[in-house]
């Protein structure tokens, strides 16, 4: 891959060299049930991954491919490509209305975690896009049997300057075969921005509001229509033109969510510039490996920000970056500022001349129409820096063809897209979420987004239903981590609002527990809306395992069946495809539209990463299990998945055990070195507030695991933790935990993006007690 430079646009070429889980229980909720909600109880392992028993050898359909079961698996080798979906041809047996669920009062008697089939209303499958099994089964059929006509005939439903070459989709995951090598649409010219834009605008769509903006006060909000947005998009992309922003060009954005977010996206996509958006969070070292390792063009971010109460000067930590880059010799030439005038004044914002400048100074002095570049499919539209086990960040890059076709459909269809819907993704742009389903996804629609400066649970935990009541959102898409918080705050800041208008619900970036499941349904969406619950990541680019909103019956916590295109198989820990009821490694075979490319700079790492460890496949780093009726249960991330004694036990397994207990309120597991069983379990609790530590209690906890789990997963060891150490988007900072776990207390390494470091030290000063 060629090095970015003052002069070298990014570019790439083949074969050059997404999350931590809590879960949290509330005091007392009551769990009621609708008359349209059924449940069927049905069997699957709870256990921990597990390795592969005998083999078998399939001569069939399968190609050849070794076939195997695991320990619990049935063993089955079915002929096809459909053999795990199929069975929604048979929805399970056994349903029937009842009049009640078995009340369980969160607080006062163990949460059951019996799995329910919960069915959407008649009413709302009728008017869903996928309105049943049968015509799931008939898309999905047809997107693996002719992939290039399935996805042809999508985007053509979008502007392209000119048509792609054929094939659609050149391919290869196999590393023995040679560099790892995806391309979907290439030849196809055509513009990202444009697409979400001024096709909209042209097809009437010119006077929608494209966003409701609602500031991090009460009563501070704007509005912008399609029409409006391009205009201020071209501005701002005629001043990137002025400074010498070109094609392939990157742009490191470090800004809060204010329009002026999804604008710059918009207007980088528009002239071919390679945005990098860093969350406005991020330290000023981690915002610095970041312009040092794709060295942009400009730097766009605001002087500061609220969030809640506080106040954050990014504008000192962008100095702060610049300066440590400096060091590197790497400098930038223009730091365009916004003047965030709610959270400070000019006049208190440190200033270097020559270098920084005021957008409201030189952005709306510009035209309002700006031509477009017209740009490959191939071509770059974005990078995005994500975590990676040696703590180098990773460039994840996508192009711009197939990620707006998927984007643009997954956001379609997952969350029953209608015209006249009202959509609020609470992620920020900062994270892949606000790429795909804050940015592109909505506006490739033509939807209605709303974009949210503050913080959930600012003036207090009701924020999110008072903003759903004001806009009268129809679609809810957010983080099991803020849905268990808001359960931990009570019914009541849910239930005083109306809620009314919502009909869709949604769940990303880590697995939701069924009690927080539940409680979303029947609390949130009082027992009416069918949550999406996405499994998807970074490098992805939307989802691959997900729901469809009245295509077929919910089991809480799973994310059911694959989305159009996409073949998720489980292996064993020698790349053996496992059939039936099993749990394993989760990988993806055959490429999809939205799949990254490559790892900015480093192509060798991306191949080792993702698709050495098992050939042929994507490997996504999830562990997977899949019940008796191919429904589809991430387990985390197996690098939270402890060996004990032979066991493989995923974390998250341990912690919805735990949160079963109605005196936990939240709890993080990890694991540590044990003399005997090679790991041992080691559990961060937080305990419902007022409810004092005991030897009694640690004992409960425990015997708690021991029922739903087995005596294999008892925590060696539970740690009162009167808070977790989790970033301001709410991610829990396992490299912490574990630290902390193994006394590696002056390994701790970088903790300024807590939202409350000082848990740290409290988590320190209760390690022995």
């Amino acid at each position: 891959m060629k090095t970015l430079g003052r002069n070298a646009p990014l570019q790439f070429s083949p074969g050059i060299g997404p999350g931590a889980t809590s879960h949290i229980n509330p005091k007392a909720t009551l769990l009621p049930i609708s008359s349209h909600q059924l449940k069927v109880k049905h069997s699957i392992s709870s256990s921990s991954l597990k390795s592969s028993s005998p083999i078998s050898f399939d001569s069939g359909g399968g190609g050849g491919r070794v076939m195997a079961s695991s320990n619990g698996c049935n063993n089955l080798t079915t002929k096809n490509f459909l053999r795990h979906v199929e069975s929604l041809n048979n929805i399970p047996s056994g349903a029937g209305k009842i009049s009640q669920l078995n009340a369980v009062i969160l607080g006062e008697a163990l949460a059951s975690e019996e799995n329910d089939l919960v069915f959407p209303s008649k009413d709302f499958s009728n008017q869903a896009l996928v309105p049943s099994p049968q015509k799931y089964l008939e898309m999905y059929k047809r997107s693996i049997e002719d992939p290039s006509g399935f996805w042809s005939d999508i985007a053509s439903e979008f502007y392209w300057k000119k048509k792609w070459d054929e094939p659609v989709c050149s391919e290869n995951l196999d590393v023995s075969k040679g560099n790892i090598d995806i391309k979907w649409f290439k030849g196809g010219i055509t513009n990202i921005s444009y697409n979400c834009l001024d096709r909209n605008i042209e097809a009437g769509l010119g006077d929608k509001i494209a966003i409701y903006w609602e500031g991090n006060e009460l009563g501070v909000d704007a509005t912008l229509t399609y029409s409006q947005l391009l205009q201020q998009v071209c501005q701002l992309a005629n001043y990137l033109k002025d400074i010498g922003v070109k094609k392939g060009d990157a742009v490191v954005v470090y800004l809060p969510m204010l329009m002026e977010l999804p604008i710059t996206m918009l207007a980088c996509a528009r002239i071919g510039a390679v945005h990098s958006v860093v969350f406005a969070g991020f330290s000023a070292e981690s915002l610095a490996q970041r312009i040092t390792d794709c060295k942009p063009k400009a730097v766009i971010t605001c002087n500061a920000v609220k969030r809640g109460p506080k106040v954050l000067d990014l504008k000192e930590i962008v100095d702060a970056g610049l300066t440590e880059c400096a060091k590197n010799g790497i400098s930038v030439d223009v730091c365009l500022t916004y003047e965030n005038k709610s959270a400070t004044d000019r006049e208190s914002t440190k200033w270097q001349e020559g270098r920084d400048v005021w957008w409201q100074d030189v952005v709306p002095k510009y035209p309002t129409t700006c031509e477009v570049e017209w740009v490959d499919a191939e071509d770059p539209l974005f990078l995005l820096y994500t975590s990676g086990s040696t703590g180098k960040p990773k460039g994840v890059l996508h192009t711009t063809g197939g990620y707006m076709v998927y984007t643009a459909t997954t956001f379609k269809y997952a969350f029953d897209y209608k015209p006249s819907d009202v959509y609020w993704c609470t992620a920020d742009c900062g994270w892949i979420t606000g790429h795909s389903y804050v940015t592109y996804g909505p506006m490739l629609n033509g939807a209605t987004n709303i974009v949210f400066e503050g913080v959930p649970n600012y003036p207090d935990s009701g924020r999110c239903w008072d903003i759903v009541d004001k806009y009268k959102v129809t679609i809810f898409y957010t983080a099991p981590t803020l849905v268990r918080s808001l359960m931990r705050d009570g019914n009541e800041y849910v239930t005083r609002y109306s809620r009314k208008s919502l009909r869709v619900l949604g769940s990303v970036g880590e697995p939701i527990n069924p009690s927080a499941w539940r409680w979303f349904f029947n609390v949130v969406g009082d027992s009416r809306c069918p949550i999406s619950d996405t499994w998807w990541q970074t490098e992805t680019g939307g989802f691959l395992i997900t729901p469809l909103p009245g295509a077929w019956p919910q089991k809480p916590g799973s994310a059911t069946f694959p989305f159009f295109g996409v073949q998720p198989v489980i292996v064993d820990e020698k790349g053996v495809e496992i059939e039936g009821e099993c749990s394993g490694y989760l990988c993806v075979k055959a490429s999809w539209p939205g799949a990254f490319r490559t790892l900015y700079g480093d192509h060798e790492r991306y191949e080792t990463t993702y698709f050495k460890p098992f050939p042929g496949y994507y490997f996504s780093g999830d562990g997977c299990s899949r019940d008796k009726d191919g429904y589809h249960w991430l387990t985390g991330r197996v690098d939270d998945v402890i060996n004990v004694s032979g066991h493989r036990i995923g974390t998250a397994e341990v912690e919805s055990a735990l949160v079963s207990h109605p005196q936990c309120a939240e709890a993080a597991v990890v694991g540590v070195e044990h003399e005997v069983k090679g790991q041992g379990i080691y559990a961060f609790v937080t305990l419902v507030e007022g409810v004092p530590y005991s030897e009694e209690l640690r004992k409960s906890l425990i015997l708690a695991v021991r029922k739903q789990i087995g005596a294999f997963a008892a925590p060696d060891r539970i740690h009162w933790a009167p808070g977790l150490p989790k970033t301001r988007s709410g991610k829990i900072m396992r490299r912490i935990l574990r630290k902390i776990a193994s006394r590696q207390l002056d390994e701790l390494g970088d903790i300024s993006t807590l939202a409350d470091p000082g848990v740290v030290d409290q988590l320190i000063a209760l390690a022995d007690t």
